[in-house]
C-alpha cells in the first residue's frame, strides 16, 4: 500500500506544506509525497493556492519515484508528462487518473478499488482494499 504524505505533512498540517525541505523530510521517513506543482514563466514552483517555492526540474526528476505531482496549471501538466514525471490534474473532480494509471480520489469520496488512492486528510478513513492513502496524518497508517 502506498502511504502518501499530503504536501509533506506526516502528523498534521503545518505552514511548511510544499516546502522542498519538508518534502525531503517526509521522503526520508519512507513516505511518498503528493505535491502541488506550477509552471511559472518556464520554471517550476511548489505551492497550493499560489506558487511559493521555486524548484528546478532536477528536484522533480531526482525524487520522481517518491512523488505524486498535482499539476496546478496546464503548463505544469504538459511539462511533467513530457518528462515522464508521475502527475495528475484535479480541481473539483471526484476522481483523477494519474499518469501511472492510479485513481486519485477527492477527499469526499471513499470508494475503493485496487487502483484507488484515497485521500484521508484527517487520517481516520478505512483504506483497506485501496492501493494507497494520501493524508496529512499519514503516520496513522
Amino acid at each position: 500500500m502506498f502511504k502518501i504524505s499530503h504536501r509533506g505533512n506526516v502528523s498534521g498540517i503545518t505552514e511548511m506544506e510544499n516546502h522542498p525541505d519538508y518534502i525531503d523530510t517526509a521522503i526520508g521517513l519512507g513516505y511518498d509525497v503528493e505535491i502541488d506543482v506550477w509552471d511559472v514563466f518556464n520554471a517550476f514552483a511548489l505551492g497550493h493556492d499560489v506558487p511559493q517555492y521555486e524548484i528546478d526540474l532536477d528536484f522533480l526528476l531526482s525524487r520522481k519515484n517518491s512523488l505524486w505531482c498535482h499539476a496546478k496549471n496546464l503548463g505544469a501538466l504538459y511539462k511533467m508528462l513530457d518528462c515522464k514525471i508521475h502527475c495528475f490534474w484535479q480541481q473539483n473532480d471526484d476522481y483523477a487518473i494519474t499518469s501511472k494509471g492510479y485513481i486519485f480520489t477527492h477527499s469526499s469520496i471513499a470508494e475503493k478499488t485496487d487502483r484507488s488512492i484515497l485521500v484521508s486528510l484527517d487520517g481516520t478513513l478505512d483504506v483497506f482494499g485501496a492501493s494507497g492513502v494520501c493524508s496529512d496524518f499519514v503516520e496513522n497508517y
